[in-house]
């Protein structure tokens, strides 16, 4: 049974050490009565010893091999001020003409989701002076979540943040941001801004694909409707009810109010959606995607997010999109309809009324900026990007 043990690599260290004082022990024993044996026996005892210590120390070195080879799944996502909208070698795209609108005073404060920075960071670039972050109008926006440069706690006056959707929304509830970008509020969203006497105001701006993925060497490529559903209800919980291998579906879930979730909780619609272990719940979508990327520990992990993020703003091939009742999630599908998850995101606003001049004319400019992206303009930043425009 120790020798199983060790063999298959579930020994930790002080487990170990355990096993090696009763060898020692045995050994030990094994030298007094070895006068009394045969000479065949003797030799049959120590072939047999010396392979035992042999499995034990090689079963400990695959193990520690093994232990230290995985990979630290954090959930540090993607370098946004690879995006800032003034950088010098920018990622966020850039008009080809100047743009019929600019601002110049009062800008409108902006935040968001991270998948949705690069858009806005690019109206920014647009609409807004160049020198906006030299008059000090990000002052305090320092501090970084790990090597990410947009903070988790900007600056109540900070022109562009972005803290993530449920940050986000509460910011603009709050006063501290003009617009936000994001996918529809979740209810619990809405129950905050009831509770703050505020009414949210919801323009679409473009439409994206709610994705869900599996890992490349995952044999399945596609799941119905009523699949995610039966998964995520828990009803299903093994990959060959749909056409896979013979292994338990680890379906990762974000925390209630990301915006990735509330797109799920949409698609289960009135069926109850089942607990997830909290090892399972990835509060960057970052995380999600390593986890089902590395097939090593994870091959039978399923998660989800929008297109675009994964697509352009992580970029690699470790991971495939599932199609959905026989459609995939491409631009063309999500354009004409017929891929069943496309949604349309949002420019978010409240309707506030002015307590002196400047806030009077930030209000005045953040209409002007939503009409300009609606705009033909606006929209063509939406297609560069990557987005589907809505005009």
């Amino acid at each position: 049974m120790l020798l199983m043990v060790a063999f298959s690599g579930g020994l930790v260290f002080h487990q170990v050490m355990v096993a090696v004082v009763f060898i020692v022990l045995w050994l030990f024993l094994l030298m007094q009565i070895w006068k009394l044996m045969k000479p065949k026996i003797r030799y049959i005892s120590a072939v047999a010893a010396v392979g035992i210590i042999v499995v034990l120390i090689a079963g400990y070195g695959l193990y520690t091999a093994y232990h230290n080879s995985i990979e630290r799944l954090d959930e540090q996502g993607v370098n946004l001020s690879l995006y800032d909208p003034f950088r010098e070698d920018t990622l966020a795209v850039s008009l080809h003409e100047p743009s019929t609108l600019s601002l110049t005073d009062n800008l409108p404060r902006l935040d968001g989701a991270t998948a949705l920075y690069p858009l806005y960071s690019a109206f920014v670039r647009a609409v807004y002076p160049a020198d906006f972050e030299k008059a000090n109008l990000r002052d305090g926006d320092v501090e970084a979540k790990d090597s990410v440069p947009i903070p988790a706690k900007p600056a109540d006056d900070a022109i562009i943040a972005c803290t993530n959707t449920d940050n986000a929304y509460r910011r603009l509830i709050t006063g501290q941001a003009d617009i936000i970008f994001a996918a529809g509020p979740s209810e619990g969203q809405l129950q905050i801004a009831r509770e703050a006497g505020v009414e949210l105001q919801l323009t679409p701006i473009g439409r994206e694909a709610f994705v869900f993925f599996v890992n490349t060497r995952n044999p399945v490529n596609g799941l119905s409707i009523n699949n995610i559903q039966r998964i995520y209800s828990g009803e299903a919980t093994n990959w060959r009810e749909f056409g896979g291998n013979n292994s338990k579906i680890r379906a990762f879930q974000r925390p209630e109010n990301s915006g990735s979730q509330t797109m799920l909780l949409e698609i289960m619609g009135d069926i109850p959606l089942a607990d997830a272990p909290v090892k399972y719940i990835y509060s960057e979508m970052a995380g999600m995607y390593k986890a089902v990327a590395a097939y090593k520990n994870y091959k039978n992990a399923l998660g989800y997010s929008f297109l675009y993020y994964i697509n352009d703003m992580i970029a690699e091939n470790e991971i495939k999109f599932l199609s959905i009742n026989g459609v995939e999630p491409t631009t063309a599908n999500i354009a004409n309809g017929t891929y069943p998850f496309a949604h349309d995101f949002y420019a978010v606003t409240v309707a506030r009324e002015p307590g002196t001049e400047a806030e009077a004319e930030r209000i005045n400019n953040t209409a002007k900026l939503l009409e300009w992206i609606q705009s033909p303009q606006g929209q063509s930043l939406v297609e560069k990007t990557g987005y589907v425009p809505i005009r």
